[in-house]
Parts: C-alpha cells; structure tokens; sequence
C-alpha cells in the first residue's frame, strides 16, 4: 500500500511538472526580427517587446498585437478628384509607411491602413482642388512631395512614417484625353514647320555667306593680280631705265674715248643717210635735202647731246 501510495504521488508529481513545463514553454516568446510584440497585463499597455527571448507571466500577461516593423505598401483604388477648372479625374496613387512606434499603432486608431485611405483621398481632393488640369499633369512631383509630408504629420500619432507617396497614374476624361492628343499634334506639327523654316533659313544664310567669301576671295585674287602686274611693269620700267642709263653712260665713255667724236659723228650721219633712204623707198617721190650743209650741223647737234648727256645733263 506504501509502495502504491509512492507510485501514485511520482504519477502526480510528474504530471504536474510536465504541466509546468507546458506553461513555461508557452509563455516564453522569441520576438523575430522586423517584428515588436505589445504585451499587456491584466487587459492595461505594459511593455513592447523588440527583438529577442521573453517571458510573459501566465494568465496575467497576454500578447496584445504583432506588429510589424517592416516598411510595407499600401496600393488604394483610384480616386475621382475635381481640378480648379472643374475636370474630375482619376488618379492612382501609392502609399509607402513604416510602423515606428508599435503602441500608438495598436492604440492609436482602431484601423490604421482605411485611416490613410481616408486622409490620402479627402487631402488629395483639397490639392487637386487648387490645381488647372494643366499643372496637375506637370506637377507630379510637388504633388508627390505635399501629400507624403501631410500624410506624415497627420499619421505621427498613429505611430506611422510615411516614408513615400507616389501618383502611379492621371486620368483624364476620353474628350479631355481627344483634345490633349489633337494639342499635342498640332503642337508636333507646328516645330516641325518652324524646324524646316529655320533650315531653310539656315541654308540661305549659309549660301549668301559662301558667295560673299567667294566674291571676296575672288577680288583679293585680283587685287593680288593687278599688284604683280604693277610691280612687273615696274620693274620692267627699272630695268629699261637701268639698261638706258647704262647704254648712255657707255656711249658717253666711248665718244670721250680718242677718236669717239668722229666715231659718233659718223654713226650719226650714217643713221640719217639711212633714214632718207627709208623714206625714199616708202614713197615714190625722192626726198633730197634742199641744204646737204644740213647733215653737217646735225651730226654736230647730236654730237653736242652725247656730251651733255655725259656731263650730267649739265651747260
């Protein structure tokens, strides 16, 4: 009776220590990583818990919520705003936040992610609101920046960063989108016009330019021509001058020379016999001297020259 007495108290004791052992393993947590748990004791906020092994206390201690830290996506439907100048359009936005306080996201607004939703669309209207359609196309990126930090001081509270906001897409209505088509076509079509005019433009600036330095390379060249020609002439005049001075100069030390006189009085008179006789051969009447004492003085005359020319032109 002892001995079942003993076995009966083992079984007890063992079963309580196994239940034990159940209740301690389930009470101990390992909070992964990109992960707080909110833990809470007797139904009140206690503690959050990061990443790690923890024990919660049975019964009184409970895991609230998990929560993850992770920077997550929240993709909403498209939304129909009204521009300034009363176009509705539908534009498809992004949300990107991240959960950065795990007790104001599980305490602070019953659902967060429609909470967004909400504010995304009623700001989103109040922006769009004060826009043209026009500058709503262009301002993609103001708009993008104005939302993500609204959005982010509005959801502080809740524990939320708005880490990014992006518009994936603008849709205009089908006859806004027809009119835009048609403006951007004539827009295409009107540089293509002022593009060929200004080439067109360009070409003859370009001709007009050709020909004016074709016209002033062709007068250089003739300006050069006429300046070779000149000084040609020149120098041919130079020379001529030279061989004359030098011819003069030489006759002159010839006649001052003995005998140099007669030579060239003689040289004198034999050029003007031969030119009577050149004139007698051109016409058929005979020209004689009608004073032969005349070839005399002639050739005294010409002799007189020589010797001036040879003095220096001097009396």
């Amino acid at each position: 009776m002892d001995l079942l007495d003993i076995s009966f108290e083992l079984f007890i004791g063992a079963i309580i220590l196994i239940i034990v052992l159940i209740v301690l393993i389930k009470n101990v947590r390992i909070v992964p990583q990109a992960q707080a748990f909110v833990i809470e004791r007797l139904g009140g906020y206690k503690e959050t818990w990061s990443v790690g092994l923890h024990f919660k206390i049975p019964i009184l201690d409970r895991v609230a919520r998990k929560v993850s830290i992770k920077e997550q996506v929240a993709d909403f439907p498209p939304q129909a705003v009204i521009t300034k100048d009363n176009v509705t359009i539908q534009i498809d936005t992004i949300v990107f936040y991240q959960i950065v306080d795990a007790k104001l996201f599980a305490y602070g607004v019953e659902n967060p992610i429609i909470a967004i939703e909400s504010l995304t669309a009623t700001t989103l209207r109040n922006m769009i609101g004060d826009l043209e359609l026009d500058e709503t196309l262009t301002s993609r990126e103001t708009i993008n920046s104005k939302m993500r930090t609204t959005l982010d001081l509005a959801t502080d509270p809740w524990g939320i960063k708005v880490t990014r906001y992006e518009i994936r897409a603008i849709t205009p209505p089908k006859s806004i989108q027809d009119a835009m088509e048609k403006e951007m076509r004539a827009e295409r079509e009107k540089r293509a016009v002022v593009a060929e005019s200004l080439g067109q433009k360009e070409a003859r600036i370009n001709a007009a330019q050709a020909e004016r330095e074709q016209l002033i390379q062709a007068s250089e060249g003739e300006k050069q021509r006429r300046i070779n020609e000149a000084d040609g002439k020149a120098y041919e005049i130079r020379a001529m001058a030279e061989a004359t001075a030098l011819g003069i100069r030489t006759v002159a030390d010839a006649v001052n020379s003995p005998g140099g006189r007669d030579a060239v009085s003689l040289k004198v008179a034999e050029q003007y016999v031969q030119e009577f006789g050149r004139l007698a051969k051109v016409n058929n009447t005979m020209i004689v001297p009608s004073n032969l004492s005349d070839i005399a003085s002639f050739v005294a005359a010409a002799t007189s020259a020589v010797e001036w020319k040879r003095d220096g032109g001097k009396p």
